[in-house]
């Protein structure tokens, strides 16, 4: 396999193509050299945007893996077995302390991680969920009855783009969360649309990214803790 680093923001990654191990991959070793493994799941657009995160993770503390979500909620590929590989991966790599890895997704992905992750309780340790896709069900509630991790979604109230992350759906999923007493928290913006937390987007909003940050930062600290 090739090998190559590429420039994230201030940090750089080590990017990895698809192979038999798994689905192409951007990581990102902490500063100490080991840590918790967190991997996060690029939206439609793919992982370019996300790669200041990823890095911004990782000098927290974490092995961070970002993956393409496009590659995890898919119809053309095997997306929950993509998951599985390269969690494995990660687990295998010499920069990863645990056993378990939180999940992070944004639009696309955060679907990937709703329907996938939150279901693994033997891998995964809990799911951050920005804005996630969820227009592939009919009925978004039902997604909640997958949950078996602690989960949080972070959505935008105006948020109406191509209508895949609609308001409605998120606060549907909070229903059935709390039909089922599952270990889960909504969090909206009022005025955010979709993307808010990107810079490069139009629809930036530098203080619900911080707010969100501070509280992804906080659902890392309590449930895949640095050592």
């Amino acid at each position: 396999m090739v090998f190559l680093v590429v420039a994230a923001g201030c940090s750089s990654g080590i990017t990895t193509g698809a192979g038999r191990d798994g689905p192409a991959q951007t990581a990102y070793p902490p500063p100490g050299g080991k840590g918790p493994i967190v991997l996060l799941l690029s939206g439609h657009s793919g992982p370019d945007y996300y790669q200041p995160i990823a890095a911004a993770v990782a000098r927290l503390g974490y092995y961070a893996v970002l993956l393409d979500g496009k590659d995890i909620l898919t119809r053309e590929q095997d997306g929950r077995g993509n998951l599985r590989q390269a969690i494995a991966r990660a687990q295998a790599s010499p920069y990863a302390l645990s056993d378990k890895t939180a999940v992070i997704g944004f639009s696309q992905g955060g679907g990937a991680a709703l329907v996938h992750a939150a279901d693994m309780p033997e891998v995964v340790s809990a799911v951050v969920a920005y804005y996630p896709q969820t227009n592939f069900v009919a009925d978004a509630s039902l997604i909640a009855r997958r949950f078996q991790v602690p989960v949080l979604i972070l959505a935008g109230q105006r948020d109406t783009y191509h209508n895949c992350c609609l308001i409605e759906s998120m606060r549907a999923i909070e229903r059935g969360a709390r039909e089922r007493s599952a270990v889960f928290e909504l969090v909206v913006y009022p005025y955010a649309e979709h993307g808010f937390n990107l810079q490069r987007s139009a629809y930036y909003r530098g203080d619900d990214e911080a707010d969100a940050w501070k509280r992804t930062v906080d659902m890392l600290r309590r449930y895949q803790p640095l050592r």
